[in-house]
């Protein structure tokens, strides 16, 4: 009945079943929750306000190939992130740069920095806050002790639950220092929102009748491995498998359960207008949770109240909550490798997106990836 099964409709799982769909394919996809987009999922709530179910996601992409590509399926509202940080008690702008800056420190104090920044490092540049911690420069180095403390370290240590030198250098180089007075939170040529939101773009990848759709469906209800063959319905099936869940849920955590962040998110109605200063306001220091994201200044919309977003980071416990952000360790890479190798057994089975390849993506990062492991599998 079906050339290709997908588990997972999410943007990876999504992108991979239109794909085929359009080369003409029958496609069966399935998927645990009760609605497709996977975390990207948006709703518009009580307050008319669309909003982000699973955390606020941005696009920006550099990739005129994957900016192309979703254009099929949605129209664009021009949008830059803005992203402000609470420094004792006050919101400045970050990426921590030229202007924040002049509102965190005196004049003739600011200006020295400044200068120290601009003989160092490139106008433009973006600095990971480690690297700028090993400057010999005396003032670049207490640039980068107050910006270590009073932005990034007890954050970091909310958000992962370990301190910053056992967490690896690919997630503690997303926190740059910009030497430059661009607010914007992103630099990409390609900035903007899905006009009706990324729920109703990936509904619109999927408006195809050679895909067949089943939500609310674990994917062990309708198919299990044994002896390096894969059984669906009870038979055994010959064609492409496409997996995108976590990794070791496929071969029952017969190595263990590989390490995640999840995240408690907590919505409040707010009877204001406006709450906040920015879109998303970060609180390193003194709160439970990390930032507060405010969809109404992501997503315009006529109304008298707002709906903002605190999140409270914590422990992943499989079957509780939700596996926001792998955590890379030297066990959990051991670990992974491990599942790798059961997955190399199977010819037509392929791991794609977040979950499946333990690896963080943004947006138009998984994009790219889906597109790519499709033309893979087609050569």
């Amino acid at each position: 009945m079906f050339d290709v099964v997908i588990i997972g409709a999410g943007l990876a799982g999504s992108v991979l079943a239109e794909r085929f769909a359009s080369s003409g394919k029958k496609i069966l996809l399935i998927e645990r929750r009760r609605h497709v987009a996977g975390n990207c999922y948006d709703e518009v709530d009580a307050n008319g306000i669309l909003i982000h179910k699973y955390g606020p996601h941005l696009f920006h992409t550099d990739d005129a190939q994957v900016w192309n590509y979703l254009s099929r399926f949605t129209e664009w509202q021009l949008y830059f992130h803005k992203v402000k940080a609470v420094i004792d008690g006050k919101p400045v702008p970050i990426p921590f740069n030229l202007n924040t800056l002049r509102e965190v420190f005196p004049p003739s104090l600011a200006e020295k920095l400044e200068a120290a920044l601009l003989k160092n490092f490139e106008y433009g540049k973006r600095i990971p806050i480690l690297e700028l911690k090993k400057s010999s420069d005396a003032d670049l180095q207490f640039l980068a002790d107050f910006i270590y403390e009073k932005i990034f370290l007890h954050y970091t240590e909310k958000q992962w639950g370990l301190s910053p030198d056992k967490i690896s250098g690919a997630v503690t180089a997303r926190v740059p220092i910009f030497v430059g007075r661009d607010d914007r939170y992103f630099g990409d040529r390609f900035q903007a929102m899905p006009k009706r939101g990324y729920t109703k773009l990936v509904e619109n990848m999927l408006a195809k009748k050679n895909i067949k759709l089943l939500l609310n469906t674990d994917f062990h209800e309708v198919m299990n491995l044994h002896d390096e063959e894969i059984f669906l319905f009870g038979q055994k099936f010959g064609g492409r498998i496409i997996y995108t869940g976590q990794l070791e849920e496929l071969f029952d955590k017969k190595f263990g359960v590989l390490p995640y962040r999840s995240i408690d998110m907590k919505f409040e109605n707010v009877d204001a207008e406006i709450f906040q200063t920015a879109p998303v306001v970060n609180y390193p220091n003194n709160y439970d949770f990390t930032r507060i994201t405010e969809f109404k200044l992501i997503h315009p919309a006529k109304s008298k109240r707002t709906t903002i977003l605190k999140e409270f980071p914590q422990k992943y416990i499989a079957g509780k909550n939700e596996p926001y952000y792998p955590i890379f360790t030297d066990e959990a890479r051991t670990t992974y490798e491990k599942y790798l190798a059961e997955l190399s057994k199977f010819k037509n089975l392929t791991a794609v997106g977040r979950l499946a390849e333990y690896r963080y993506y943004d947006i138009d990062d998984v994009v790219k990836r889906a597109l790519e492991v499709f033309e893979e599998i087609i050569a």
